[in-house]
């Protein structure tokens, strides 16, 4: 993988003006991105990822001027029955399949790593595409092999086509338009409206998109995420106490008193600084449904010791490590799980969670190295 420095995969830019003048704001058009890049895989070999059970993918079709959605695994015969033109196949999350992909990724390092969602690789013959849409996150959208036409627009009016199977625009004023050719890139905004279309064969384009989570989103995670830790804190003899009752002239009705009692329990349950950090940390961690890890082979410590001496470790290509560090303690969450360490014990897991791998290390402390030998047991890391 050609690793690129953030100044030229910007196109001059430095991160810093980067996202103080366009993330989140408008786009931008770099040419020449990654120069002599040529992708990271064949087609066929994306296609053979969209066979796997594993791995999730779909085939977008355009065709007498009706969309079509399938989704995968796919099987090898139904890409021979598909026509010259006008179909795209979509793989997401490659990143956790290729390691190459993986590196691509650490190159937009200068956004955190609990805003990456995934590598999404698409495919398409010529007129190939998924129609005028918007999306709900950033995106940054390199080319590989081919090339492909990208449409903007600033419209306000984002009326989506009823009962098709994608979010397609009704109207799309098309306000500037760019070809990309392989290693150009396009950086989008969210909710900018935008199409793009295959010019000729075999167009390759690497979707790197960051998740932005919806407000109602938020609330609902977090209200789980509080019910657990108010579940914990509190003694479940605690009930609902009315030893004042009195006669209501309507037994159907819910009085005030009780309502004020209610109000009462309810005002005590509150949150701080910290519980916002936590939840962010286990939410934003949390492996994908469709995730699953695979157990490493079981290795005695002693033998443990002398990998990592060897060898180092890295994150399985799966992994999610994030921390949030408050007063003297960092907490860590590994794919929604989550340790604490004192400041003295976390550096090297700030570098495994930095830059997804840590260098052969001849002595751990030993906290570091129960955490590190319970991650490599779990399928987390490897060496």
């Amino acid at each position: 993988m050609i690793q690129t420095q953030p100044n030229v995969l910007l196109g001059g830019l430095t991160a810093e003006v980067f996202l103080a003048d366009y993330w989140q704001k408008k786009p931008l058009l770099i040419k020449a991105a990654i120069p002599n890049f040529a992708g990271l895989l064949t087609p066929d070999e994306l296609a053979g990822l969209a066979c796997e059970t594993e791995v999730q993918s779909r085939l977008v079709q355009f065709n007498k001027k009706q969309w079509s959605v399938v989704n995968g695994p796919f099987a090898e015969k139904d890409f021979a029955k598909l026509p010259v033109q006008d179909w795209t196949l979509l793989v997401q999350s490659v990143n956790h399949h290729l390691p190459e992909a993986s590196a691509l990724l650490a190159q937009f390092n200068f956004i955190p790593h609990a805003r990456l969602d995934d590598l999404m690789v698409s495919y398409a013959p010529d007129g190939g595409g998924v129609g005028p849409h918007f999306d709900s996150y950033d995106v940054f959208l390199l080319q590989g092999s081919g090339q492909r036409l990208w449409k903007i627009s600033h419209q306000t009016d984002l009326s989506i086509v009823k009962d098709a199977p994608l979010r397609i625009l009704q109207t799309f004023d098309t306000a500037q338009e760019w070809l990309l050719s392989a290693g150009d890139m396009l950086y989008l905004p969210p909710h900018l409206a935008h199409w793009g279309t295959a010019v000729g064969d075999d167009c390759m384009t690497y979707s790197i998109g960051f998740r932005a989570p919806k407000h109602d989103e938020l609330a609902y995670e977090f209200l789980g995420f509080m019910q657990d830790q108010l579940s914990q804190a509190q003694s479940q003899t605690s009930i609902y106490e009315d030893a004042d009752l009195t006669l209501q002239k309507h037994p159907g009705a819910i009085s005030e008193a009780m309502i004020e009692k209610v109000e009462v329990i309810l005002n005590k349950m509150t949150w701080q600084h910290k519980d916002i950090g936590q939840f962010l940390g286990q939410y934003l961690s949390e492996p994908k449904p469709h995730v699953t890890f695979e157990p490493n082979k079981p290795l005695n410590l002693t033998t443990f010791d002398r990998h990592i001496a060897n060898k180092g470790l890295t994150l399985d290509l799966q992994s999610q490590l994030l921390f949030v560090e408050h007063g003297d303690t960092t907490t860590f969450f590994m794919n929604g799980e989550r340790c604490v360490f004192s400041a003295t014990e976390c550096d090297l897991l700030k570098h495994l969670a930095d830059f997804h791998h840590i260098p052969p290390q001849k002595s751990l402390l030993a906290s570091v190295r129960h955490t590190l030998y319970e991650w490599y047991l779990a399928g987390y890391v490897m060496f």
